[in-house]
């Protein structure tokens, strides 16, 4: 009942490969990939100042134009 012996743990290998197979095996590592990366990112991007993330969104903001429309109509 102790630890698993590699023959064991080949054994496993093989059977998941014979379920999944290889192609959605290597599709589900790089999404976790992909997911562990994007984390990595944003823990950084968390961490700066928060005057560094103030000056750098006044930079990266967006003008929007439009027209105001008041919410109630009159009616004639």
């Amino acid at each position: 009942m102790g630890s698993f012996s590699i023959w064991h743990w080949l054994i496993v290998l093989v059977i998941v490969m014979l379920i999944f197979g290889t192609k959605k095996l290597r599709n589900m590592g790089a999404d976790l990939g992909g997911a562990v990366r994007g984390f990595k990112d944003g823990m950084r991007e968390g961490g700066e100042k928060p005057a560094e993330n103030a000056a750098a969104s006044q930079i990266a903001g967006k003008t929007v134009e439009g027209e105001v429309k008041s919410k109630t109509e009159t009616k004639a």
